[in-house]
C-alpha cells in the first residue's frame, strides 16, 4: 500500500476514534482539524493514484464528516438561490 493510502486509512481510524470520544462542542473542533488535515491527504492521493481513487477517498471523508458537508451544501444552496436585485 502506498504512503498516501496509508495516511488516508490512518486519517479514517483517527476520525472514528475521535467520534467515539465525548465532546462539549458536538465534535466541531475535531471536524475542523480533520478537514484541515484531510484536504492535503486527498490531494496527495490524487497525485499518486489519480482522480478516481481520490474521489473514493473524498467520498469516504465526506461520509465521516457528513454534518459539515450538509451544512456546506445548505449554505451554498442559500447563496445560489438568493440573487441580487437588479
Amino acid at each position: 500500500m502506498s504512503l498516501s493510502l496509508t495516511l488516508a486509512c490512518l486519517w479514517a481510524v483517527v476520525a472514528n476514534i475521535l467520534a467515539m470520544t465525548p465532546s462539549k462542542d458536538y465534535h466541531w473542533r475535531n471536524a475542523y482539524i480533520l478537514i484541515a488535515v484531510g484536504i492535503p491527504i486527498v490531494g496527495y492521493v490524487v497525485m499518486q493514484h489519480g482522480p478516481w481513487i481520490g474521489l473514493l477517498v473524498l467520498a469516504g471523508g465526506c461520509s465521516v464528516l457528513r454534518w459539515p458537508v450538509i451544512y456546506l451544501g445548505r449554505w451554498v444552496g442559500r447563496r445560489v438561490r438568493t440573487t441580487p436585485a437588479e
